[in-house]
């Protein structure tokens, strides 16, 4: 078997852990102490969380997307392939690194994405932009961290909370959709999203198509 390698390492937000990219052959692993974050295998639930919200948007004239957290790419290319010439995506990644990684180790797969027209890449936590615009977006993707138990970065947790469910509700346009990423379900988290004033659609899926883990997607749409 071919034996994985270690490419690169960085520090996570808060200092406190270390995010490893390791490959093997043409595979490719983010990990976190013992913990695999994400896979080049297994794309199926992060491709399925871009493409569930933008059919909930279809039809929108110059739609504007926030995702929060690059990652291996899979939902940003995911929702390219769903969007029209007009639309514009935000992406929104906390480790530098890991914008790195996508244009050097990594480049081949994400196959000039970061390049398209459509695409704006910023080196900020995604909170800060959701709290700086209100009404700006038709669509916010949220595949940061583990989801609501997050395991990366503590500050994550705010994104989850009821204020910072507020503020994702208020920069969104009305029957502009928040959707959310987890690794598992969590009913306090749907909870809190029908309490902040979202429809919520909860959605199960897996890591690999019809195989995997299963993963929760939830849809929530500012119903305004």
């Amino acid at each position: 078997m071919i034996p994985w390698i270690q490419i690169d390492s960085a520090k996570t937000p808060d200092g406190g852990q270390e995010l490893r990219l390791k490959r093997r052959g043409a595979e490719f692993s983010i990990m976190l102490g013992a913990n695999e974050l994400m896979n080049s295998r297994l794309s199926g639930s992060e491709e399925a969380l871009a493409r569930l919200s933008c059919e909930r948007i279809a039809g929108r004239i110059d739609p504007k997307i926030l995702i929060g957290g690059l990652g291996m790419g899979f939902t940003l290319r995911a929702a390219l392939a769903e969007l029209g010439a007009d639309a514009g995506v935000v992406v929104a990644e906390l480790v530098p690194a890991v914008v790195a990684w996508a244009r050097g180790p990594m480049a081949e797969m994400f196959g000039g994405c970061l390049d398209d027209p459509r695409v704006s890449i910023r080196e900020v936590d995604v909170g800060q932009l959701i709290r700086s615009e209100k009404s700006t977006w038709d669509a916010i993707l949220l595949d940061v961290d583990n989801g609501p138990e997050g395991i990366v970065y503590t500050a994550n947790d705010a994104l989850y909370g009821a204020a910072g469910l507020g503020a994702a509700r208020a920069a969104l346009k009305p029957g502009g959709v928040l959707a959310v990423w987890s690794q598992g379900p969590d009913a306090g988290f749907m909870r809190r999203l029908k309490q902040a004033g979202f429809a919520v659609e909860e959605i199960r899926t897996r890591a690999n198509g019809k195989r995997g883990a299963r993963h929760i997607i939830w849809l929530a749409t500012n119903a305004q």
